[in-house]
C-alpha cells in the first residue's frame, strides 16, 4: 500500500481504504444481531457501509465472523470485499489485523471502522481524511468528542504490517496514552463519532434521534 501521486504543482490527494469490523459477537443485545436490526428500512450494517462507500475510499473490506453469512447477504450489491475472521471471538485485534491483511489497493491512509457507527454519514468519514491530510503531526489520528475516545481510527498505510503482527492495535482503548508521539487528536464537533449501537436501549435511542419508528415486536437474528 502506498499513496498516489499527481500531476507538478498540484496538491496528491490523500487516498484512504477502509476496514469495517462487523465480526462481533452482539452479546450485550439480548439475542438480537445488532449489524441486522432495522433503521430506515435496512440493515443497520448496510446503512454503515453504504455511507462509507459513498466517501469514495479505494477499497472496502469488510471483516465478517458471527453471523457472517447474513452480514453478507445484507450488503449484497454494494463494492467490499469480505475477509471471515475466524478468531473473532477472541477480540476485535483479530478482526483489525485480518481485514488490514487482506487489503490490495494503494492507498496513503487506512481508516478502522465500526459497522455499528449508524449515525455516521460520507461528510464525516471525509472529515477524518481530511483532518489526516492537514494535521501537524503523528500518523494515526483518533477523534474525541467531549473528552471521549471515537472512532473511526486512521492511521499511515505504513503501519500495516504493524497491525497486522499485532504490534500497534488502532482499536486498542490505550492507543493515545501508548503512541503519544504518534497519535493526533482530532477534536470533533459532533458526538457521531463516539456513538454505537450495543444495547438495545442504545438501538432505540438512535432510533429516536433518527426519527425512526422503532419496529414493534422482538426480532431475534
Amino acid at each position: 500500500m502506498h499513496d498516489t501521486g499527481s500531476a507538478l504543482g498540484e496538491q496528491p490527494k490523500l487516498t484512504f481504504s477502509a476496514v469495517v469490523l462487523a465480526a462481533g459477537l452482539s452479546s450485550r443485545m439480548q439475542g438480537q444481531h445488532k449489524l441486522l436490526l432495522p433503521i430506515d428500512g435496512q440493515p443497520a450494517v448496510r446503512r454503515t457501509v453504504s455511507a462509507i462507500a459513498q466517501a469514495e475510499p479505494e477499497e472496502i473490506v469488510v471483516v465478517t465472523g458471527y453471523k457472517g453469512r447474513a452480514v453478507m447477504e445484507a450488503l449484497d450489491g454494494l463494492p467490499v470485499t469480505f475477509q471471515s475472521n475466524p478468531r473473532h471471538e477472541e477480540g476485535q485485534a483479530t478482526s483489525v489485523a485480518a481485514g488490514v491483511a487482506a487489503l490490495r489497493a494503494p492507498c496513503g491512509v487506512v481508516m478502522v471502522c465500526l459497522a455499528d457507527q449508524v449515525l455516521l454519514d460520507a461528510a464525516d468519514y471525509r472529515e477524518l481524511v481530511a483532518a489526516f491530510a492537514a494535521m501537524p503531526h503523528g500518523s494515526i489520528l483518533v477523534p474525541v468528542f467531549d473528552g471521549q475516545r471515537g472512532n473511526p481510527v486512521v492511521f499511515r498505510a505504513s503501519h500495516a504490517p504493524e497491525v497486522i503482527g499485532g504490534r500497534v492495535n488502532p482499536g486498542c482503548r490505550k492507543l493515545i496514552a501508548e503512541h503519544p508521539e504518534d497519535v493526533f487528536v482530532h477534536q470533533a464537533a459532533h458526538d457521531r463519532f463516539t456513538t454505537d449501537m450495543d444495547t438495545p436501549e442504545d438501538y432505540a435511542r438512535i432510533l429516536a434521534r433518527l426519527g425512526a419508528a422503532p419496529v414493534s415486536g422482538r426480532v431475534l437474528l
